[in-house]
Formats: structure tokens, C-alpha cells, sequence
């Protein structure tokens, strides 16, 4: 399916509401083409002719002659023209109503189009792999949802309120020209092939221009949110100069690009006013000695009237042509294989004794292996502690647990089925996830700790905070748990924002809990308190624990020490230090440190 066609596709659920768009548009240009015909009888009137010719008009006038000849047949040439008047009158009002209704119908499918758009392209987004949001800045991906989707727009707009209005003017007033002259009509009809020809390598040009204006869009979204993310780092390392020099570089280059894109869209209208122009020449030197003083006036008047839709179609494919491109950078995100659905015949997923992973490996996008060979089984109600070196693959290995990614070879098993066969939200729902970098929305307290649920109630929410250490500073704040916590929860401190986080997975109470560094960042008395609410988060569940503090995990039922994505340590806390090896390593050098 071609581009513009797929674009167009987007209005099929709003067929009705374009049928009306469409009937209110041919009925305006059919009154809007009679209004200048219904000036003929009035100028011959005022020409001191008879209204309405007995023989020898134009079609045009034959038709008003049967149409408008009971008014004139009286002989009252006043009161008649007085009668045209007053239907001239209601045609302009009902032709505006007319138009009033299409234009209100376009507005309607078009942004009924964008919010489809938007909410499809937000929805897919949720089904892609991890692995395209790490590699995809977030400024690309707000500005194919905010702003390209809006430029999508324009194309339902010039599909609509332009080119179908303009096209069924251009029919109206060439069906009203060929009436009054075929002759001189048909010298314009020649010549406007040429018109297209002309303006084609134009139109070739915005498209191009128009794509890479949309990539710098995105990139000065994508540096605008990390300066608003990176704030402190800016003003620590007085960095404010050298982002405002980087932004204005792409500030540059993207006004660069836009006045380009602007340069070879606007020459389509001087090019086909010109075009007009010496057609509406020629119309006067060949039709001044053809026609009837007032058929000749209302020819030019309709043929000076009918280079405002040729402009506007004329401009028609520019404006498509910027839209298209804005399309394209929308569709080649919906086009992307989703990763996030679940096979034929997925089970809910279920956990009573045992996770087991069995020769598990893993690499990202087929780079180097990440995890070799990784087995080990967890038993129900253990606390499993993962430790090792930065870059050993911890964080990975749990990352699989939850499948955010898939592994390349072996299997993850819970109480020996597959996790590939079970419904990934079920699975998910078995876990509880609290990661050193806590996720915190610009909401309040309660939607915070209650995120993606609206069934608990606030007192529900406050036993959770109260066994996670966090009723109390939560009840400190200016609104309680009503209190905004700003983006990315920047009231709160560390510990604060851990214990929140806490606060919502023990509100969900789930049997698996995965605990990624959650205490890494913070300083002795908040790890103190978080601790004390993670004891009592892990008591009867099986958890998974990425230590940084090996003091943390001494208690571990079970410690794996992986090292350059393999699995080379494994036991209790006292046996792995008797052993001498990485562990004991380890433990030591924090330990002196």
C-alpha cells in the first residue's frame, strides 16, 4: 500500500462523517459556481437588455432561461430582479451553512484521526523489546508521537477541507465555463498539464527536505529532555555554555532545514499564479470578440474565481509531500516487529516450588555473550543473592526472570514449565521488582505506590507504606499521600524514593521478589530503614538479590558469584569465604576498604 493511500487508509473509521463531508462540500460549490451565474440576468439588466436572451445563448444561459424565466415573464424587470436577488441572498446562506458544516466535519475526522494515530502508536510502543528504547533516543520517540503524528494531520486537512473542496470547485466552475464557452475553456484545460510538469521536481524536493527537517525536530527534543534530566549535572560541572552551543547548533540546522522546506513549498504558489496568469490572458484575447459583453464578464469573473482551487491543488502534493514524510517516520515505529505478545496458547503462570534456569545464555542483538551457560535451581521461600564484579551480567541474568529480553540458548523453568509458555502479564504478576534506580511518576504519593492498579483503597496503601518504613515521612508531607512528588520524585530523597518503591510491591503481595542493588546509593541510616523494610518485604517469598554490600547477603540461603557472564561460585556465605576464591575476594577488599 502506497504511502499517501496508507495515510488516507487512517479515515476509514469515520466514513459516515466523511460521506457528510463530502455531500456538504459538493453542495457549497454547486451554490457557490450559481451565485456567479445568477449574475447574468442581473447584468443584462443593468445593460438595458432583456434579462434573459429568447435564442442563440450559451447552455448557461438556456438553463437560466427555464429556470429563472417565470420571474421575467410578467415583464416586470425590477420586481424580477429583486426575485434573483433574494435567491442569490439564500444561496449565500445556505452555501455558508454548507460550509460551516464541512468545515467542522474536517476538523473532526482530523483530530479524531490523530488521536487514533497517537493512541496506536503509544499502544505499539508498549509491545516493542527493551533493546529499541536503549538504542532509540526518548526525543525521537516524543516527537513521532507528539509532533508527526500532528503533521499527519495536514494530510487529512488537504485530503479534506482543501483538495476535496478545491476539487469539486475547479469541477463546478469548469462545468459552468464550458457552458458559457467550450472554446475558451478548452485553451485552459490544454495548457494545464504543462502546470504539473513544472511542478513536480518541487514537490520530489520537499519531500526530501521535509523528512530531515522531522529527524532534527526530533534531536532537538531528544537534547532539550536530557539537559531537563541532567540538570545537576550541567550546573556541577558549569556546563551551561557548552549545551547552549550544542542546542544552538541544532537550533541552526534545523532552521537551516525548515527555511529550505519553506522555500520549495512556497514556489508553488507563485508558479501557479503566474501559470493562471498567462492562461487568463490568452482567455482575453481569444474570448473578448466571442462572447457577449456580460457572458464574457461573468466568464472572467468565474475563470478569476477558479484560480484560487488551481493554486490550492497545485499546492496539494507539497503539502502532502511534508505530511507523507512525518507518516513515514510514524509508520516505520508501527512497523516494527512487537515483541511483548504471547504465543498461541499461553498459560497463566503459576509458582509453588522451584525457578530453575537451566544452561541459560545471552547476548544483546547478537553481540558478544553477556551469560554463558548459566544453571542453578531456587527453591521456595530462598533468598538467592547474586553477586560479582561491574559488567558481569547480575543485572541480566534477572532481567531474563521477568523476560524483559529472551534468552538466546537454554531455558528459564518455573516448577518445570517453560516461561515462554506463560502469559507474560500473569508472569509478571508474580513479581515484585525494586531496582537501585527507583521509577517515580510526576503524581502523587498514593497513585505512586498504587501504579497500574486502581482497586486498592488508601487504606491498603498505608499498610504497605507503614511496613516499609514510609508512613511516617509520607505523612510529613504538605498533602500526605495526596502530595505531588514531582518528576521523576525529585522531593524525596533516596531512601525516601526506595521505601515508596518498596511501598508498591508489597501492595501487590507477590511470591517472587527481585531486588536489584536497591541499597547501593544510599547513606547508613537510609539503608538502615530501607533494609528493615526489605526484611520484612522478603520474609516468606522467594527473592532474588543483587548485592553491592556483601554484608547484606551473609544471610543468603543461596549466593551465585558470576564473573564475565559465567556462573563460577556458588553456595552459602560461610562456605564461598572457606573456599578462598572471587568471593572471599570480594568480601575482603570492601571489607579493608
Amino acid at each position: 500500500m502506497g504511502r499517501s493511500a496508507r495515510i488516507l487508509g487512517l479515515l476509514r473509521p469515520y466514513s459516515l462523517l466523511f460521506a457528510v463531508n463530502m455531500v456538504t462540500t459538493v453542495v457549497a460549490s454547486v451554490l457557490d459556481g450559481a451565485t456567479f451565474v445568477l449574475l447574468i440576468p442581473v447584468l443584462r439588466t443593468l445593460f438595458g437588455l432583456q434579462a434573459l436572451p429568447a435564442t442563440g445563448g450559451s447552455v448557461v444561459e438556456t438553463v437560466l432561461g427555464k429556470v429563472l424565466g417565470p420571474f421575467f415573464a410578467a415583464g416586470n424587470t425590477v420586481g424580477a430582479v429583486g426575485s434573483v436577488a433574494i435567491i442569490l441572498l439564500v444561496t449565500l446562506v445556505v452555501k455558508n451553512a454548507a460550509l460551516y458544516a464541512a468545515a467542522m466535519s474536517s476538523v473532526a475526522i482530523e483530530e479524531g484521526v490523530v488521536r487514533d494515530l497517537r493512541v496506536r502508536l503509544f499502544r505499539h510502543l508498549q509491545t516493542l523489546p527493551l533493546g529499541f528504547f536503549q538504542r532509540t533516543r526518548g526525543g525521537q520517540l516524543l516527537a513521532r508521537v507528539v509532533f508527526d503524528t500532528d503533521q499527519v494531520k495536514t494530510a487529512v486537512t488537504a485530503a479534506l477541507a482543501s483538495f476535496l473542496r478545491n476539487v469539486s470547485l475547479i469541477v463546478v466552475y469548469l462545468a459552468i465555463l464550458l457552458g458559457l464557452s467550450w472554446r475558451l475553456t478548452l485553451i485552459a484545460l490544454v495548457l494545464a498539464p504543462v502546470l504539473v510538469v513544472i511542478i513536480r521536481p518541487v514537490v520530489a524536493r520537499v519531500r526530501r527536505r521535509s523528512r530531515a527537517q522531522a529527524d532534527d525536530r526530533g534531536e532537538l527534543t531528544s537534547l532539550v529532555s536530557e539537559m531537563v534530566a541532567s540538570v545537576k549535572l550541567v550546573r556541577a560541572y558549569v556546563a551551561e555554555e557548552f549545551e547552549v552551543a550544542r542546542f544552538r547548533r541544532l537550533a541552526d540546522l534545523y532552521r537551516t532545514r525548515v527555511f529550505g522546506t519553506q522555500a520549495a513549498s512556497t514556489l508553488t504558489s507563485p508558479i501557479s499564479e503566474i501559470f493562471a496568469g498567462v492562461v487568463l490572458v490568452l482567455l482575453l484575447l481569444f474570448g473578448i470578440s466571442q462572447l457577449r459583453p456580460e457572458v464574457f464578464i461573468a466568464f472572467i469573473v468565474v475563470a478569476l474565481r477558479l484560480m484560487s482551487p488551481v493554486k490550492a491543488v497545485a499546492q496539494y502534493p507539497t503539502i502532502m509531500a511534508g505530511a507523507v514524510a512525518a507518516a513515514d517516520r510514524v509508520f516505520e515505529v508501527l512497523d516494527l516487529p512487537p515483541d511483548e505478545g504471547d504465543a498461541p496458547g499461553a498459560l497463566p503462570a503459576t509458582f509453588r516450588d522451584r525457578i530453575e534456569y537451566r544452561g541459560v545464555s545471552f547476548s544483546y542483538d547478537g553481540g558478544p555473550p553477556v551469560l554463558q551457560e548459566v544453571s542453578f535451581d531456587a527453591c521456595r521461600g530462598q533468598v538467592v543473592a547474586i553477586v560479582g564484579p561491574s559488567g558481569a551480567g547480575k543485572t541480566t541474568l534477572l532481567d531474563l526472570l521477568p523476560r524483559f529480553y529472551e534468552p538466546t540458548a537454554g531455558a528459564i523453568l518455573i516448577d518445570g514449565v517453560p516461561i515462554s509458555r506463560f502469559q507474560r502479564a500473569s508472569l509478571r504478576g508474580l513479581m515484585g521488582i525494586v531496582s537501585q534506580e527507583t521509577i517515580l511518576l510526576n503524581d502523587t504519593v498514593l497513585a505512586n505506590i498504587a501504579y497500574g492498579r486502581g482497586d486498592f483503597t488508601l487504606a491498603q496503601v498505608e499498610a504497605a507504606a507503614g511496613v516499609a518504613n514510609a508512613h511516617d515521612f509520607i505523612s510529613q508531607l504538605p498533602h500526605g499521600y495526596d502530595t505531588l512528588l514531582g518528576e521523576r520524585g525529585t522531593r524525596l530523597s533516596g531512601g525516601e524514593r526506595q521505601r515508596i518503591a518498596i511501598a508498591r510491591a508489597l501492595l501487590r503481595d507477590p511470591p517472587i521478589l527481585i531486588l536489584d542493588e536497591a541499597t547501593s546509593a544510599l547513606d547508613m541510616e537510609s539503608e538502615r530503614l530501607v533494609q528493615e523494610a526489605m526484611d520484612r518485604l522478603m520474609a516468606h517469598r522467594t527473592t532474588f538479590v543483587i548485592a553491592h554490600r556483601l554484608a547484606t547477603v551473609q544471610h543468603a540461603s543461596l549466593i551465585l558469584v558470576v564473573a564475565e557472564g559465567r556462573l563460577v561460585e556458588r553456595g552459602t556465605h560461610s562456605t564461598l569465604y572457606a573456599s578462598g576464591g572471587l568471593y572471599r575476594r570480594l568480601y575482603d577488599m570492601q571489607f579493608r576498604t
